[in-house]
């Protein structure tokens, strides 16, 4: 697991190593072992190593045979062995034992495609100094993050967003579009980022650019198979087919030369993939609100597989956390379990090196419960408007809601909220938090001047590229492109590497996902309930109550918090004055969510929060010299 960072110059002075390091420097988190860096033909590549395999000989940049190949990669790549015996017997000579040199070879092997022959998790810059020829390649899934800035006379790349600006080569400027974005759905999709020249590489994507006539067009080279749904098997052969691939893909995870672990909450997810290991060592947190706390399941599922666990009740400091985390959140996410993921991350780390994840699970098998609200909206239609409309719709929106985590009363709000925005965008609805409408009483005439996409446009745009599958697998489909890879895998990518911690995540298996979409969606969501046929599947494995329990989610009580611990911090980065100087928001919208929050007449956590993030983002990175 690494960091990397890079400048190819196409015209001009040729990059130095004070400034390839500066940019490393950024990266130490990520890679806190050793430090690599090579310029050769005005290309400069750096990157910081968190050894994992190979710990001897596994440095970077690495080489071809004759060196006219160098690489620089982040991840891991778990088929190595196998494509490494494929090679060599096609006359490739290694010289390490690291996973990463496979993928130089693999580009000699087989050109243009060599990135369909790799399985794992990865982003990497390589350079064929031979043919002038630069790649940046990120993985199938997008679990590791590569952004880049391209210029006329230059590209720069980097693992995160402030590799990229300690270049001093970008141009700070807000996309006011991605903003919009991030406001509405707490993190930014696709290729943008908060930055005017700054995008993000996006999954199953590369650049293959040619350095004497340099174009910086990404080109898909993998998306999700559109093979149809197999109607024909039965669920019991589909429950056999994903147990075995399951265990299948744990297992090629499970290669390592430093301590590995995995991270257990007691749900769906994370069990299975720590009964598909041996011997596991397993870590939890949880917290002292009991609405918020999971730790009674995770000791249960953990004493049923015989795992070595260790968990432990935190009280943080929230507050202090705060400005710590923003500095790992250069492209930030909205999504309030930065934190658990931050501290049960620190927890492991005292133990292992390396950690597995379940992350994937909900958007392969339906685990979320805005699947389940879309069907149930469908349902609710049927009733007389009138009824809907004049009496079910206002008597919800009159109720204020509750303390705790969900309930009943919590669910019947956001029910109703979500049915306010359109039926084209499905499940969705229930996932917007500032749409089209409510842009016009948030943001100032002249941000609004500036909107030139509508906040729903990628998950439109998400659906056209999933026609032809059932309903459900088109859901499952925009939110792997979307909610999945631009916020789920943020924030466990960065959260684990803030303290320098491999996550993985085996449920993301690309031949996993690709079997998961084969499966008919009626397996997967059914009559309300969610994740239907994986549910089936844990149940072999760990007891029946530990599955079939209410799915809570990993998250903290920011809701309540905002009231109490944090109400200075909201006060202060809200603070209305500075919010009309700035003449982004419309301080008196954004003065009346903070009072209605702090009443208990409604919940506007989800949009005070991003709106925080936001504002702690823009003095950190925007507006700062450093």
């Amino acid at each position: 697991m690494c960091g990397i960072a890079g400048i190819a110059v196409f015209d001009g002075p040729a990059p130095n190593y004070e400034q390839l390091k500066a940019m490393c420097d950024t990266l130490v988190h990520r890679g806190p072992d050793e430090d690599g860096m090579d310029i050769h033909d005005g290309v400069a590549m750096g990157m910081r190593r968190l050894s994992i395999i190979d710990l001897k000989t596994g440095s970077q940049p690495i080489f071809n045979e004759n060196r006219t190949i160098r690489l620089v990669s982040n991840g891991e790549i778990y088929n190595f062995r196998e494509l490494r015996k494929n090679l060599e017997s096609k006359g490739h000579i290694f010289y390490t034992h690291s996973d990463t040199e496979v993928i130089v070879h693999a580009y000699e092997e087989f050109g243009n495609d060599f990135p369909l022959y790799l399985n794992g998790m990865f982003a990497f810059a390589l350079h064929d100094t031979v043919k002038n020829r630069l790649c940046l390649v990120r993985d199938h899934l997008g679990i590791k993050p590569l952004y880049y800035s391209s210029g006329r006379n230059h590209l720069v790349w980097g693992s995160e967003i402030k590799a990229i600006l300690a270049s001093g080569l970008i141009d700070k400027s807000l996309n006011v579009n991605s903003l919009g974005e991030f406001l509405s759905w707490e993190y930014v999709p696709g290729e943008g980022t908060l930055f005017n020249s700054i995008r993000k590489l996006e999954a199953g994507n590369m650049l293959d650019i040619d350095l004497h006539q340099p174009v910086c067009q990404p080109v898909v080279y993998w998306d999700v198979p559109a093979a149809e749904e197999n109607q024909t098997r039965t669920p019991a052969q589909w429950e056999e087919e994903v147990d075995h691939k399951i265990k299948e893909c744990v297992r090629r995870q499970l290669v390592s030369d430093v301590p590995l672990g995995a991270f257990l909450s007691g749900g769906v997810d994370s069990s299975l993939v720590v009964s598909a290991m041996d011997e596991a060592r397993t870590y939890s947190i949880g917290f002292d609100d009991p609405t918020y706390n999971e730790l009674r399941w995770a000791r249960r599922v953990a004493k049923h597989l015989g795992s070595d666990h260790i968990d432990d009740v935190i009280k943080p400091d929230i507050s202090g956390l705060f400005e710590k985390l923003m500095f790992f959140l250069d492209d930030p996410i909205g999504d309030f379990s930065i934190f658990p993921t931050y501290l049960v991350s620190q927890h492991a780390r005292k133990y292992v090196t390396v950690a597995l994840s379940g992350d994937g699970g909900d958007e392969l098998f339906g685990g979320y419960e805005t699947y389940a609200a879309d069907q149930m909206a469908r349902q609710y239609d049927r009733l007389p408007a009138f009824w809907r409309h004049a009496l079910i719709e206002p008597f919800i929106q009159a109720l204020k809601p509750r303390s705790a985590k969900k309930g009943l009363v919590n669910k019947a709000i956001r029910f109703v909220e979500g049915l306010e925005h359109s039926k084209d965008l499905s499940h969705a609805r229930w996932r917007i938090f500032a749409g089209n409408g409510f842009r016009q009483t948030l943001f100032t005439r002249d941000a609004l001047a500036e909107f030139t996409i509508p906040a729903d446009t990628h998950i439109r745009n998400l659906f056209k590229q999933a026609e032809g599958r059932d309903p459900l697998n088109q859901s499952l489909y925009v939110d792997l492109k979307s909610y999945l890879c631009d916020n789920c895998l943020v924030k466990i990518d960065r959260m684990s590497m803030a303290v320098s911690l491999e996550s993985r995540v085996p449920l993301l298996d690309k031949d996993m996902v690709e079997l998961a979409f084969r499966i008919p969606g009626r397996l997967k969501v059914a009559r309300g309930k969610t994740k239907v046929l994986l549910k089936r599947i844990a149940a072999r494995h760990v007891p029946r109550e530990c599955v079939y329990r209410p799915k809570e989610g990993f998250s903290i009580p920011i809701k309540n918090w905002l009231k109490s611990e944090l109400r200075p911090l909201m006060e202060d980065l809200l603070d209305k004055s500075n919010l009309k100087q700035e003449g982004l928001f419309q301080a008196d919208t954004i003065e009346r969510l903070k009072q209605e929050h702090l009443s208990g007449i409604a919940n506007h956590s989800h949009l005070l929060w991003s709106l925080m993030v936001f504002q702690a983002w823009s003095k950190m990175w925007l507006n700062s010299s450093s």
